[in-house]
């Protein structure tokens, strides 16, 4: 089905209330962080959201700014290029630029993305690959930003290389594939818990972001041969790591395990959109069973046990919301359109005007492990706060979500 606005009545009047508020804090002088070009913490997602705005309000001035912002990530990007990781680094800017191309009127960031393009299919020209493989910072990432520029045959280049290094660095055991996590890849604090690296089974930075990712390539035809067998044994790896509790965030060289917060970057909402992207991608029904028991059982979660403490598309209550509608608009279930709703209410809750920006705050994890109280982006933040909402509110399709590869297929 086309998608259709979630929100109606008093929740909508209070969405679009709060993305405008959201949207005044953000006007103001000073509201952007200085030089932060990400896509995830930076000025390259705020043109997501203003590009989506125009496309919902079809306002001119929206789809000016969503420009600007975009040019001043580029030449920001190109100065100082940082890493190649698609959420704080150069393939991100780039999938920004992709995204939005055709849907600003003026802008052309063609010759900029072909230039990324360059950068990154040299990047990839490693062998063993020596770094990370998840969506987040690593190989996952650098494929969300390579599906954004098919047909070009760079991008074709460029996923076939990612297929190849996620093969070889597969950990191949009897119930199925999976890929280690190298303690030197992790926080400070985290390693200093896991010396020895762990198996990690959230979408931002496991298992299921490949999975996810593996089920696009299949369906964009490349590299088939090689990526339809390893995502056969990776799903089958998977579905495996189910404890009485569902699934956790990680588990260690002895089997240990924790249990997940409800999330998009760790929990089981995560993992049901991973799967049933990957069923619909390559048609298992099978799968997309095993998705929607997962999405069940996540939904039927108390909310004072789901660890959800803010309302960012990471890990907040806007978040869970935007994935249960995702859920939802894919399958037509109303009880995904009842959680999604939900968490939507608490979202809404969660506001508090005068506070952070449109009167919301982000909790984060510092680079020292310590939890502070911040205002950031897309991921975290108010932007991908007012981004769900709108998707909440309005007829237009969010595929920007195909950055956090919870997108899905129709039938």
């Amino acid at each position: 089905m086309s998608w259709q606005p979630l929100l109606h009545g008093d929740l909508r009047d209070r969405a679009c209330e709060s993305v405008q508020a959201i949207l005044d804090d953000l006007s103001q002088p000073g509201s952007d962080p200085a030089g932060e070009f990400s896509l995830a913490g930076g000025i390259s997602g705020r043109a997501i959201l203003h590009g989506y705005l125009a496309q919902s309000e079809r306002r001119r001035d929206h789809a000016a700014v969503a420009n600007g912002l975009l040019q001043r990530a580029i030449v920001g990007i190109m100065d100082h290029p940082g890493t190649a990781s698609l959420y704080s680094g150069l393939t991100g800017v780039g999938w920004a630029i992709s995204h939005l191309q055709g849907c600003l009127p003026g802008f052309d960031g063609e010759g900029d993305a072909a230039e990324i393009d360059q950068a990154l299919y040299d990047h990839l020209d490693q062998s063993p690959w020596p770094d990370d493989y998840d969506l987040v910072s690593g190989l996952v990432g650098f494929a969300v930003y390579a599906l954004e520029r098919l047909p070009r045959p760079a991008a074709v280049a460029c996923l076939e290389r990612i297929v190849d290094h996620l093969a070889a660095t597969a950990e191949r055991r009897d119930e199925g594939s999976t890929w280690w996590t190298n303690p030197a890849w992790l926080l400070a604090k985290m390693r200093a818990k896991h010396p020895h690296g762990y198996y990690n089974l959230g979408m931002s930075h496991g298992v299921p972001g490949v999975i996810a990712l593996l089920g696009w390539t299949c369906r964009a035809g490349v590299a088939q041969a090689q990526a339809r067998p390893l995502l056969d044994d990776a799903v089958r790896w998977l579905l495996r790591q189910q404890g009485p509790a569902g699934f956790g965030s990680w588990i260690g060289p002895d089997g240990t395990r924790d249990r997940a917060r409800l999330a998009w970057c760790y929990g089981e909402p995560g993992v049901a959109a991973a799967l049933l992207c990957a069923a619909r991608c390559v048609d298992e029904p099978a799968w997309e069973c095993e998705a929607l028991s997962i999405a069940w059982r996540a939904s039927q979660l108390p909310p004072e046990q789901s660890g959800v403490v803010d309302a960012g598309l990471c890990h907040g209550a806007a978040g869970l919301g935007h994935l249960f509608n995702r859920l939802y608009q894919a399958t037509g279930e109303p009880w995904l359109a009842e959680a999604a709703r939900s968490w939507f209410a608490r979202a809404l809750a969660m506001r508090q005007p005068g506070q952070g920006i449109g009167g919301y705050t982000a909790q984060l994890l510092g680079d020292d492990g310590a939890l502070t109280w911040a205002d950031p982006g897309l991921l975290t933040g108010a932007i991908g706060i007012a981004l769900a909402l709108l998707a909440a509110t309005t007829a237009v399709e969010p595929a920007w979500d195909r950055m956090l590869l919870v997108a899905i297929p129709p039938f």
